[in-house]
């Protein structure tokens, strides 16, 4: 019903507004824009993918398309980091940290963390950026069969094959954010709302205060992964009692 387009519509017109208040051309009370009451945001429909989802998807990847090695990469690289698209195609080779299973995640706002993945993932994708021609520290990690670094076309084509194989991906528009949705649903009820919302790397923002007396670090994410990984990881706790 355009609820979409008429919350951009009413933002952009104050966005315009807020510029003419600014440069003193009209009263702040006299702006149309700020009469206007945007469209209430509905709940996303987004949620976590069930096991069972979770393997149909990936065995799809695996099984269909032309680039089967560099989908299950991505799909894999999601649902450990549970990393947005953004954060994915600006890594770079001096990105991954082979010696302590890292890769450093620079995603939208500016925000810049490490992210612990698990030895296999970190074996696979300095494998993959050797075999594809990544050679200079700030070359693409991520690449197609042909050298050239992997874009946000890539995504796009493997939703819709997968969607035209599953018919319920495509009927619910599942996309690569449903997979984080899941890693941190996991993580969250596994580990807490502390260690999960560092695992989603929201500590950019100061939160509710009680996020001042749980945050988590480093050690506790890299132990919520090899927990639901079952790898080991060199920066999680030893004494780890969690099932």
């Amino acid at each position: 019903h355009g609820r979409h387009a008429a919350e951009n519509l009413i933002a952009a017109a104050r966005a315009v507004y807020n510029r003419a208040i600014a440069d003193g051309l009209i009263d702040p009370r006299l702006s149309p824009a700020h009469r206007v009451c945007k469209p209430r945001r509905l709940p996303s429909t987004r949620r976590a993918l069930t096991p069972h989802e979770l393997v149909a998807i990936t065995d799809t990847a695996r099984t269909t398309g032309n680039d089967v090695i560099l989908d299950t990469l991505l799909l894999r690289f999601h649902t450990e980091t549970a990393a947005r698209r953004g954060g994915a195609l600006a890594l770079r080779l001096m990105d991954l940290d082979e010696e302590h299973c890292l890769v450093l995640l620079r995603e939208k706002g500016g925000t810049i963390r490490w992210q612990p993945i698990s030895p296999p993932l970190t074996l696979a994708l300095a494998d993959h950026a050797a075999c594809r021609g990544a050679v200079l520290p700030t070359d693409a990690l991520l690449r197609y069969r042909d050298g050239h670094p992997c874009t946000t076309r890539r995504y796009d084509h493997l939703w819709h094959r997968i969607g035209q194989h599953v018919p319920w991906v495509a009927t619910h528009g599942i996309s690569t954010h449903w997979l984080r949705h899941t890693t941190l649903t996991w993580v969250e009820r596994h580990y807490g709302y502390g260690i999960a919302r560092a695992y989603a790397g929201h500590t950019d923002t100061t939160g509710p205060a009680t996020t001042t007396y749980i945050k988590a670090n480093l050690h506790d994410i890299a132990t919520a992964l090899s927990t639901m990984t079952g790898q080991p990881h060199p920066l999680a706790h030893h004494d780890n009692s969690q099932p």
